[in-house]
């Protein structure tokens, strides 16, 4: 049994059986190390030396946490909040219902895209921005799993399709590892091959809004809508909006998020638009509010330790083509679901292109595809499984948002329909751009 098929599988088979993902990564590790023929102790060893690769991540957004909730004392988010609400009655008026429902579906979507490129916070802004406007979803009867696959489709597609921000960073690694693999590629050519499978994500999405369209009643256990009040100070926005300025500037010139935090909250401090001897109780609340990602994201990068030592999905790959002997179209699925398989155990697509290239590309130059579709099909096996993945920041970032009420649950509300909505059609489309359009 190939050991990194188990690993995932189990993982995923007791993410669905609601264990807690954290204890799910780490059964589903020692599964395959001791699979492949690992010891007990060679496998904790490989698991615990991928850990610190996590931490970074992991302070990063336990800072942005803290950042995101020193912002929400401001009262940003309730004035926001305050608008849309303008927009609904309680009862009759179906068309200003609609008209914010859309607004809302705007707003997140646009956010979610711009956190990856324009202004690349990534999942930040989503403990920032959601939980405000769980009022309004709730008051509106919006089903939270299509909010989950708006919130993906956005963390997603910008960074597989645009060379910006994030996708620059993503299109970089592919160039690169592509390189490494024996196919030099120019940066220019990945947005080209990249197209087809970029409109699969769109396809998802309208299928989300089909499959989620109707209505669901949560209990409103915030606030209550009537009662909000929006107070906000002039100088409050003001000083806001400098302190995302220079969150978003240091971030850029350092390229370190956790310098970005800093900056951002230091702002917010010196400015007088939060108190401060309100830091230490907003940090550890926006830190453990994050918390969760953060074990998550250090304990799948010790997952991934542990599947790169078990040297099983090179043995997957070669056991894979002999099967196949040629067959083009074949070859390219069972590559993608590949790199689904890849992707959903270790929950990053940037971690995924260096598993996959040295194996893929020279079986993909062996197959007779063209540079382009080799390309697509790197991207698009990268990509797979970042929707879907209990370990992915694509799905715990929305997770955060939707379930400070404890009315969302991770697996179940986000990871299935993300899966459902985004993967299925990315391998459809990805097969049909490699074998067919490039």
């Amino acid at each position: 049994m190939n050991a990194v098929l188990l690993a995932v599988g189990v993982m995923l088979v007791l993410s669905l059986l609601r264990i807690n993902v954290v204890f799910s990564l780490i059964i589903g590790a020692l599964v395959g190390g001791l699979t492949a023929g690992l010891t007990v102790t060679e496998t904790i060893d490989a698991f615990t030396s991928g850990l610190g690769a996590g931490a970074t991540i992991a302070l990063s957004y336990g800072l942005l946490g803290g950042f995101a909730v020193a912002i929400s004392k401001t009262g940003i988010p309730e004035l926001l909040v305050g608008a849309i609400l303008k927009l609904v009655k309680r009862e009759g008026d179906s068309q200003k219902t609609g008209l914010a429902k859309v607004l809302v579906f705007l707003l997140l979507l646009m956010m979610a895209i711009f956190s990856q490129n324009l202004i690349p916070i990534h999942i930040a802004f989503i403990p920032l921005l959601v939980p405000p406007i769980l009022k309004v979803l709730n008051m509106l009867q919006v089903d939270r799993r299509l909010i989950a696959c708006i919130l993906a489709f956005g963390l997603i597609t910008p960074y597989m399709f645009l060379p910006y921000g994030f996708g620059a960073i993503y299109q970089e690694i592919v160039a690169t590892q592509m390189g490494l693999s024996g196919l030099e590629i120019a940066l220019d050519d990945i947005p080209k091959a990249m197209v087809v499978p970029a409109l699969g994500m769109v396809f998802g999405l309208v299928m989300a809004f089909i499959l989620y369209r109707k209505p669901r009643s949560y209990k409103q256990t915030e606030v209550e809508v009537e009662e909000l009040q929006v107070n906000v100070k002039k100088s409050s926005v003001i000083f806001t909006i400098i302190a995302l300025i220079a969150a978003l500037y240091v971030q850029i010139e350092t390229d370190s998020m956790i310098a970005g935090a800093l900056a951002g909250i230091t702002v917010l401090y010196v400015t007088g638009a939060l108190k401060w001897r309100e830091a230490d109780q907003l940090l550890t609340e926006g830190m453990r509010m994050m918390a969760f990602v953060g074990f998550v994201m250090i304990t799948a990068n010790g997952f991934a330790a542990v599947i790169n030592a078990t040297g099983h999905v090179e043995s997957l790959v070669k056991a894979s083509a002999e099967l196949l002997a040629g067959n083009v179209s074949i070859a390219v699925l069972v590559m993608l679901i590949i790199g689904l398989v890849v992707t959903m155990g270790i929950g990053s697509s940037f971690a995924t292109i260096p598993i996959i290239a040295a194996i893929f590309v020279p079986l993909a130059l062996e197959l007779g595809l063209s540079p382009l579709a080799i390309i697509a099909l790197i991207g698009t096996a990268g990509a797979l499984g970042d929707a879907g993945s209990p370990a992915s920041d694509s799905t715990l970032g929305p997770t955060a948002g939707l379930n400070v009420d404890g009315q969302h649950n991770h697996i179940w509300d986000t990871c299935v329909p993300t899966f459902i909505c985004y993967n299925i059609p990315l391998i459809a489309f990805g097969w049909i751009a490699i074998v067919f359009v490039l």
